[in-house]
């Protein structure tokens, strides 16, 4: 059996105890997993089905410039894909831009899963919902998040295929991108702020606009833009998603539950409040729950959650249902990459903020 037949067993056998669990009234929690697994159905499709229809485009559009660009630094193309999120258009970008697919498929999948997602989804969504008084402490712990990148992507590549030196070459745009970025929200938070909630709020809104046309395209049977996408590909892709997450949202509710005292002992030995173990949990589920809790954390706690979801972001769930869609071979790779990169993050901030539990609101 091979590693990802093994997944895919445990995520039904999740799905098994997600769904029971909800014809017995959600005793323990797992039945309202699996209903918000399926609920987040419609989120999903209307954030990528868009992007993804559009996606033959702007890789042409790209091309004429982009792809001659890459080459001529001794960079494959297909690594451009990786600054969207895995599940905005990142995969399928790197992939129609990559000359080797492999480095499509590394890029596309682990790239944009955690660089990609960092820079168009959590920290825009994070600065914009996180009350101001906490954004200090969000941006800290995103600064940290960064320094963990590299050993996520290094051992995400390996794990796939790639060589030392292909990954080295291929990922220097991606840690210089990382060193301005620190610069950036090291020296003017606010404007890095602003300019990242400007840029999501373009991609979102492209987004729509391709599955407007899209969905004209469907039902009328006419193209406005030659080329794209058919919109039921795209929401195939939403559903194998869903259909995913219907498992792994009940066995990471599962996982709460059993492992409640070990947490309870990291507690004790790291000082981070119940809001703040449970949120790290939830955020490698979801990003936008785990943001959502990030007020009821302790100081430290926030630093700690926000350098884990650089890399460790809904590693369970949205991502890793978008991989086992398009790309199951990469499953392994994925997880591997994003929880070693999460958990040296998390290691990096408690590190940094050994001190914070003992001085109260210090940053």
């Amino acid at each position: 059996m091979s590693f990802n037949q093994g997944l895919l067993i445990i995520m039904g056998i999740g799905a098994l105890l997600g769904g029971g669990d909800h014809l017995l009234g959600s005793r323990f929690g797992l039945g309202q997993r699996f209903e918000e697994a399926f609920q987040l159905l419609g989120l999903i499709a209307l954030s990528m089905s868009g992007i993804i229809c559009l996606a033959p485009l702007l890789s042409a559009g790209l091309s004429g410039w982009m792809v001659p660009l890459f080459r001529g630094l001794g960079l494959d193309p297909g690594m451009f894909g990786g600054i969207l999120p895995i599940d905005m258009g990142g995969y399928q970008l790197a992939v129609e831009l990559a000359d080797r697919e492999l480095v499509g498929k590394f890029s596309g999948i682990l790239v944009a899963a955690t660089f990609g997602c960092t820079l168009i989804f959590t920290i825009p969504v994070g600065l914009g919902t996180i009350p101001e008084e906490d954004r200090p402490l969000f941006t800290r712990g995103i600064l940290l998040g960064l320094l963990s990148l590299p050993a996520g992507l290094l051992l995400g590549g390996l794990v796939c295929g790639l060589s030392p030196r292909v990954l080295a070459v291929n990922l220097l745009p991606i840690l210089l991108s990382c060193c301005g970025l620190f610069a950036g929200m090291r020296l003017r938070p606010d404007r890095i702020a602003a300019f990242f909630q400007w840029l999501s709020r373009w991609i979102q809104r492209i987004s729509i606009a391709g599955l407007a046309l899209a969905a004209f395209s469907h039902l009328s049977g006419w193209q406005i833009l030659p080329g794209m996408t058919p919109l039921a590909d795209a929401m195939e892709v939403a559903c194998s998603i869903a259909i995913v997450m219907l498992g792994s949202m009940p066995l990471a509710e599962l996982f709460q539950i059993v492992m409640h005292a070990p947490l309870s002992l990291v507690r004790r030995h790291t000082g981070l409040n119940a809001s703040s173990t449970t949120g790290l949990l939830v955020g490698a589920v979801s990003v936008v729950p785990g943001l959502a809790m990030f007020s009821r954390m302790d100081p430290r706690g926030k630093v700690v959650s926000a350098a884990f979801l650089v890399c460790g972001a809904s590693a369970f769930a949205a991502h890793l249902g978008f991989t086992m869609a398009v790309a199951p071979d990469m499953s392994a790779s994925l997880l591997l990459g994003k929880l070693a990169g999460g958990l040296v993050g998390l290691c990096i901030a408690l590190t940094a903020t050994r001190d914070m539990d003992k001085i109260p609101g210090s940053v």
